[in-house]
């Protein structure tokens, strides 16, 4: 027994390098994380704007301009923030940011 085999737990698994290399195929460069991020933030951008024409043509309130208007610039944001490659913060950014808009659709826009 070899001193790397006496430094390795008993129970631990030795992983395949063919296991490692899938791993590591499934993983998304920063380009196309970047490119998921604009696509996802486009079509909520879009999403955003029907549901807002759509809630101004039922009744028409600042309240919901507001809101809508709030997660259009939210989505253009997240846009941006990820062609300069900050995507973990504009993922959590829009996630939270559409939940927001939702919650606050539902509770205060009667």
């Amino acid at each position: 027994m070899s001193t790397s085999d006496q430094d390795q737990a008993v129970d631990a698994p030795i992983a395949a390098p063919e296991e490692t290399a899938e791993a590591e195929d499934r993983r998304l460069t920063p380009r196309q994380a970047r490119r998921l991020r604009i696509v996802l933030s486009s079509v909520g951008m879009a999403a955003m704007a029907v549901v807002l024409g759509l809630r101004i043509a039922s009744r028409s309130s600042v309240l919901v301009v507001g809101v809508y208007g709030l997660a259009l610039i939210l989505c253009g944001i997240v846009i941006e923030l990820s062609r300069n490659g900050r995507t973990r913060l504009g993922s959590w950014l829009l996630g939270v940011g559409l939940v927001a808009a939702i919650g606050s659709d539902w509770l205060l826009i009667p």
